[in-house]
């Protein structure tokens, strides 16, 4: 019998047309979109369905509809399959936002109240960096060590003479198994990172297409407006424990939860430690809900003999049901 853990997508799933067949197949699915329209006070279902991409790629609103798929696609399977999450899964897991979605998922977080604290983590991250003064790069074909030493030389500014200037913050972001860490930072210092890994012969370094230095110490002030909202929230024992972003491990106590969501703000999503903590727990298969297939993709560069699936669909739903 496969042991399953639940695992939630991130930014860069986004898709415009994403949850519209869901929307269209089942009423469970569109009684979730209905709720976050009705949380967030705007219609963020019509932008998930019909776009514009630009639009839907802003931090703000990818983060609350990354959310809404993953938990539409939870709440088909539980009405259409009578699957229950706590006797199929023994962990959850999300890959940033979508810790929230895990959380959701696992009845620690109401649905209205995640969609709230993602389109207010979404505001805060983007405001916590002026445009164009902060940068992420994707760092392929290194491990954690190497991307940090990148890192450390990359955060010197140099002067004319060669001397040292002063310093500019940079640190590993996401460390996402499989020869790929994210890299986030003063944006001359991501700039002097991509050369120094080229110079290096790191197999591939480039710029990431996104608003702001997410995942690093330049996004406390948004840390600091999440324990606010967080120390408000209702958070209650999930069903089944969350492995954490920033410990690769178990966690199920509210106050916990609540302070390791405001350390993720600024701290990295180990994800290849995550995945190779829930395989050592016995889990042998990921389930990842939601848009996209990102971290199935991971998963298999991190645990090639873990059985892996994706469902955002309406087929992928029936087969899933079908599995389990």
């Amino acid at each position: 019998m496969p042991v399953h853990a639940f695992i939630f997508p991130g930014q860069g799933s986004q898709f415009a047309g994403m949850g519209r067949d869901l929307a269209a197949a089942f009423a469970a699915a569109r009684a979730v979109f209905q709720e976050v329209d009705d949380a967030l006070q705007e219609k963020l279902s019509k932008l998930m369905f019909s776009g514009p991409i630009e639009e839907l790629t802003l931090t703000q609103n990818a983060q609350p509809a990354l959310m809404a798929v993953s938990l539409a696609v939870l709440r088909v399977l539980e009405s259409e399959g009578g699957l229950v999450l706590a006797d199929k899964a023994t962990v959850v897991a999300g890959h940033s936002l979508g810790e929230y979605s895990a959380l959701a998922a696992a009845g620690s977080l109401g649905i209205a109240d995640t969609a709230r604290l993602l389109r207010l983590r979404g505001m805060a991250m983007q405001k916590a960096v002026p445009a164009g003064e902060g940068g992420m790069a994707a760092l392929i074909g290194v491990d954690l060590d190497q991307a940090r030493s990148i890192c450390e030389e990359a955060s010197v500014i140099q002067a004319e003479d060669g001397r040292a200037a002063g310093s500019e913050t940079i640190e590993v972001a996401n460390d996402n198994g499989g020869g790929q860490v994210v890299i986030s930072g003063a944006a001359g210092a991501v700039a002097r990172a991509i050369e120094i890994a080229k110079a290096r012969g790191v197999k591939r370094a480039m710029a990431l297409p996104v608003s702001a230095p997410f995942h690093c110490s330049l996004m406390r002030p948004a840390a600091d407006a999440m324990r606010e909202a967080l120390e408000r929230a209702s958070v209650l024992a999930p069903s089944v424990p969350l492995i954490a972003n920033v410990t690769a491990a178990k966690v199920s106590d509210p106050d916990r939860i609540r302070a390791l969501l405001v350390e993720q703000v600024t701290g990295t999503v180990r994800w290849r430690e995550s995945v190779q903590a829930m395989v050592a727990m016995g889990v042998d298969s990921l389930v990842e809900l939601g848009a996209g297939k990102v971290l199935a993709g991971l998963v298999k560069r991190i645990a090639p003999d873990a059985a892996t699936r994706s469902v955002g669909s309406p087929d992928d739903i029936e087969a899933l049901l079908k599995a389990v």
